[in-house]
């Protein structure tokens, strides 16, 4: 398994190649910004049409996820549908096969700006949750500690080898962790960026996502 382990607020933590969050001693793993139904909303307003792959791959990947760390409580950060109408409209086989990684499961959805309250899906759904002695929520609260969430879609752009990268990553400093997007249509925000530059501390550092995880000083 692609990961790169770190503590945060005394958490031994694991960040995966793949994007999710996961918490050995807590048996918890944790992704963000799924934006499931993407495709559909983007194909509802107009826009361009677009491949409407992205929840069976999103659906695999978390999956493999699943399988690979035999996680009993799964948590999902907000955004996790791209609005109320794609979570209303899901089609019935990624319905069915998020009830099958459900089963035996202790499953939250946290709800996002772009889905807010419930949808006829199991598990509970929250507004946020502590756990551990960590605080999960959709957006970064400024004075907290402890925090995890995920929201903005944190990118790094590196030089490697005379050549310019940009992968999805987390962002973590002494006070917050933000997780990168899981879902397979997401953008992302560079952390050169004001309004991450500005939420993170001086010590922040970034882990990129990929094949083989790597920790930085987040860029700025």
């Amino acid at each position: 398994m692609n990961s790169l382990e770190f503590v945060f607020s005394g958490a031994r933590l694991h960040a995966l190649g793949s994007g999710a969050l996961w918490w050995p001693d807590q048996d918890l793993l944790c992704v963000s910004d799924l934006h499931l139904g993407k495709a559909s909303r983007v194909a509802r307003r107009g826009g361009p049409a677009l491949p409407p792959y992205e929840n069976r791959d999103t659906l695999a990947r978390l999956s493999t996820d699943l399988n690979r760390t035999g996680a009993r409580t799964v948590i999902c950060l907000g955004d996790n549908f791209d609005d109320i109408a794609a979570a209303e409209t899901l089609d019935e086989n990624d319905r069915q096969h998020i009830t099958t990684l459900q089963a035996g499961r202790v499953w939250i959805w946290i709800e996002g700006n772009h889905d807010p309250g419930p949808v006829s899906l199991g598990g509970a759904h929250l507004a946020e949750w502590r756990h551990g002695g960590l605080q999960f929520r959709h957006i970064a609260s400024r004075g907290s500690r402890g925090e995890v969430s995920g929201h903005y879609h944190p990118k790094v752009r590196l030089l490697a080898r005379g050549r310019a990268i940009a992968r999805p990553a987390f962002l973590f400093d002494n006070r917050r962790l933000i997780l990168p997007a899981y879902g397979t249509y997401t953008g992302g925000l560079r952390s050169s960026d004001t309004v991450l530059s500005d939420l993170m501390g001086p010590d922040a550092r970034a882990i990129l996502t990929g094949p083989q995880p790597r920790i930085t000083a987040m860029p700025r």
